[in-house]
Parts: C-alpha cells; sequence; structure tokens
C-alpha cells in the first residue's frame, strides 16, 4: 500500500473548528431519524434540484444490514422527487455489484425496485474534467451521469476500510466513477499488481478529485444528506460481512456545501463520548480519512466552518455537543 503522506496534509489528525479559518456555511441537523425526518431535512435544501434529478445512494451488496432503509428512500422519492432516478455504478471488486446483470439483481434483493434505478456505467462512460487537480486532470465516470440536470447525495455516513469515513464525498467520488475505469484510477498505480495499492494521503486525494468532477457537472444544482444511523466502521460494500455496528446513532445533516456537510457529520462523531466514538474515530485517524475534509477546501469546494441549525428546534444554532447530547448507546 502506498503510504506517501504530504507534508502539513496529516489525514491522521482532527482539526478542532477554532483551529479552521474561512466563511461559514449552513448545515442543517435533525435528531428525527425517520422516513419524515429524512423528508423534511431534504426541503432544507432543495432549492436547486430542477430538471432531471438524480439521487445518488448506496444501494448496497445484497442482504446489507446497515444501508438508508428503503422505505425512508420510497418515501422521499414518492413525496418530493416522483421523477427522479436512484443513479449508481459497478463495483470494481468482484461481488453481487461487479457485472450490471448482477447489480440488478442485487437492486431486487434489496427492494429498490420502486422508482428508476440507473446504473449509469452500463453503457460507457465519459470523461469530466478535474480543474486543479494534483493527480488527475479528467476523471472517467458513468456516462449515463451526464444526463441529468441535479444531484442529490443521499449517504449513509460510516465508515471505509479505505476512506476511513464515507460520508457525500466519498459517496460521489467513488460511487459515480465507473466500476473499471474510473475507480482504477483512484485505487491502483497503473501497471500495479496490487488492485488496492493507492491508501492514505494519496487515496484520499485522489478520491476527493474524482468527486470534484462530478460536483463541478452539476455546480449549484446538488444537494447533500448524511445520514447518521448504524454506523458500522465497515462501509456498506462489505454487506453482510460489516463489522457489527457499536457507534450511537446521531441524526440526519444536509447542507448545499459537501465539505461543510461532511466536516459536521465527523465533528458531531468527535463530539460524542470517548467510549461512544473510539471505533469510528480510530478508523477515521488510521486510515488517514481526515484527508477528505483538508484536500476539498484546498480544492475550493467549500467550507469546514458551518451554523449547525437545528430543525427540531426553531432553527436555533447549535454546537455539535449540543446535538449529541442525550444520544442512546447503540443497541442494535
Amino acid at each position: 500500500m502506498s503510504t506517501k503522506i504530504v507534508p502539513g496534509t496529516g489525514g491522521d489528525r482532527y482539526v478542532p473548528y477554532e483551529e479552521r479559518t474561512g466563511n461559514e456555511s449552513i448545515v442543517y441537523f435533525t435528531r428525527d431519524l425517520s422516513a419524515e425526518g429524512l423528508r423534511r431535512i431534504y426541503q432544507r435544501v432543495s432549492g436547486e434540484m430542477t430538471g432531471r434529478v438524480g439521487v445518488k445512494l448506496h444501494t448496497g451488496e445484497p442482504h446489507g444490514p446497515n444501508i438508508i432503509p428503503r422505505p425512508w428512500v420510497e418515501h422521499l422519492i414518492r413525496t418530493e422527487l416522483p421523477e427522479a432516478a436512484v443513479i449508481e455504478t459497478n463495483t470494481y471488486y468482484q461481488g453481487g455489484r461487479y457485472t450490471t446483470e448482477a447489480h440488478r439483481e442485487a437492486l431486487r434483493t434489496n427492494g429498490w425496485t420502486f422508482c428508476p434505478v440507473d446504473i449509469i456505467d452500463a453503457d460507457g462512460t465519459v470523461m469530466l474534467p478535474v480543474k486543479n487537480g494534483k493527480w488527475f486532470t479528467e476523471m472517467s465516470v458513468g456516462k449515463g451521469l451526464t444526463g441529468y440536470d441535479s444531484m442529490l447525495a443521499l449517504t449513509h455516513f460510516k465508515g471505509h476500510t479505505k476512506g476511513g469515513f464515507g460520508g457525500s464525498n466519498k459517496n460521489i467520488g467513488i460511487g459515480c466513477a465507473d466500476g473499471r475505469v474510473g475507480k482504477g484510477m483512484i485505487h491502483t498505480t497503473p501497471g500495479s499488481a496490487d488492485m488496492w495499492n493507492i491508501g492514505a494521503e494519496e487515496f484520499m486525494e485522489r478520491m476527493t478529485e474524482s468527486t470534484k468532477a462530478s460536483v463541478d457537472f452539476f455546480g449549484r444544482h446538488t444537494a447533500y444528506v448524511n445520514v447518521m444511523r448504524n454506523m458500522s466502521v465497515s462501509c456498506d460494500c462489505e454487506g453482510v460481512g460489516a463489522e457489527p455496528v457499536v457507534t450511537p446513532n446521531i441524526g440526519i445533516t444536509a447542507s448545499a456545501d459537501i465539505l461543510a456537510v461532511d466536516q459536521a457529520s465527523v465533528d458531531l462523531v468527535y463530539a460524542l463520548s470517548e467510549s461512544d466514538r473510539h471505533a469510528l474515530v480510530e478508523r477515521m485517524e488510521t486510515r488517514h480519512g481526515l484527508r477528505q475534509l483538508t484536500y476539498m477546501k484546498e480544492l475550493g469546494m467549500g467550507n469546514d466552518r458551518y451554523l449547525l441549525i437545528d430543525i427540531d428546534n426553531g432553527d436555533a444554532v447549535i454546537l455539535p455537543k449540543d446535538a449529541v447530547k442525550g444520544v442512546k448507546p447503540f443497541a442494535g
């Protein structure tokens, strides 16, 4: 595994709020982990969802236990986005979603049958420019992505074996890159026999540049929702093999700023008691996953300072420690 680390980037170090600089964005928060809670918080960031909307969702390996509950997504789409399609890509690894045919079977198994699901790399790929990238000038994504006018990243926030954590950045950066070329550009040094040889800071930067390609394509017609429930240290790509959940459920964050929503979600985890946050924080730091945040800022993708708006309590501005006050230990 590559361990190339650029001095000063420190993806294993959490940057406290008081050390951050720059403007503040708005991040909405609710403790209401339900179909209605998801609908309510989506409404706060839905203003630019125009035209044909693609809902970028990790639909999970067959029988995956931790994915966003299907009835919640169905309620959201039926009530707020009746013309939208879920968008996905095939996987880089061989598994239940490696080919389009197998992927469609996995979708049926997991119940994603209530709206169109567009496997956007089923009919080829397209290169999107990466502006000011360190690793790429362009990224290969599923060709179908360019058929949409707006994108909602509906993300199950959790840990990730390679990325440390999987938020909106991972959902788009890995999830829009096509299953063979784009994901290979992120994970593998050309010519390497090890398809997973890129890691640590370099992996976070490559993944983030991939995200930037897709986000720049849609411009302001993007919104980001992170569902902080069943947060295993494992990604949903591990399906039934995911590590048991030990981190408490927190709520849902949403923003029009991708960096702000991922940073706020990370801050909420760090605001938990040490015993409650230990497993997920260890996964983030040992994989150098926090580099996702600092690199998004370097690329001008958003702000790491924000106002956290509590939509459960009259839109009061709160701190992460207020948001997680009273959370209950995960009980399965």
